[in-house]
């Protein structure tokens, strides 16, 4: 006899549009600034217009997401490598030594930033690795919700796979790309708690 399927799991209550800065002028870049500056830890992730042709080669990130326990932070970088409101404030938190930023499956992101920002990203904390307990493979941010707070994180390929790239996110982008760092900084502080370990070890 076939085994029940497992329970679906409530919903994941994701951060409020409200918590959410998108950061496009030089005042906007500072009070981010002063904000992401003041954060011993920060959820970290970015997102790149999708590529589908063969041989096409991704100009991503086109945005770049930092958020704190309250806020979070969506900087567009746009298609292009021109200086944009905020590129100073990404290089001096990616850079920074003392802020550690949390994020999952980064690897790519980081490649990235590298490559088209100049940047490089230190104090980074792959949570896809990091959280693994004796599984082969990496943990994803999806399993991880469910893990620690019973709840069902909605990836929707269809967000996933939009123009990153646009000067204008729709809303569920917008909430999209601000829960995957959000998320990852809940993770973070949730999963320290549980192993009792100190943020300072």
């Amino acid at each position: 006899m076939p085994s029940a399927p497992a329970p679906e799991l409530p919903p994941y209550d994701g951060i409020l549009l409200a918590d959410v800065r998108i950061v496009t002028t030089e005042i906007e870049a500072a009070s981010a600034l002063a904000a992401l500056s003041a954060a011993d830890v920060l959820g970290f992730d970015t997102e790149s217009k999708p590529t589908f042709a063969k041989g096409e080669v991704s100009t991503g990130p086109h945005l770049v997401q930092l958020a704190t326990d309250e806020l979070a932070y969506l900087f567009q970088i746009g298609a292009m490598r021109q200086a944009v409101p905020g590129l100073e404030v990404l290089r001096t938190v990616l850079e920074s030594q003392q802020i550690l930023k949390v994020g999952f499956g980064l690897s790519d992101d980081l490649k990235r930033i590298r490559a088209k920002l100049g940047i490089e990203p230190q104090n980074v904390l792959d949570l896809s690795r990091a959280l693994r307990r004796g599984e082969r493979n990496t943990v994803g941010a999806k399993a991880a919700v469910a893990r620690f707070f019973g709840r069902h994180l909605q990836k929707s390929k269809r967000i996933t796979t939009t123009n990153w790239s646009l000067p204008k996110l729709t809303e569920k982008q917008i909430l999209y790309a601000a829960d995957d760092a959000h998320v990852a900084l809940r993770i973070y502080r949730h999963w320290l708690e549980s192993h009792g370990v100190s943020e300072a070890s």
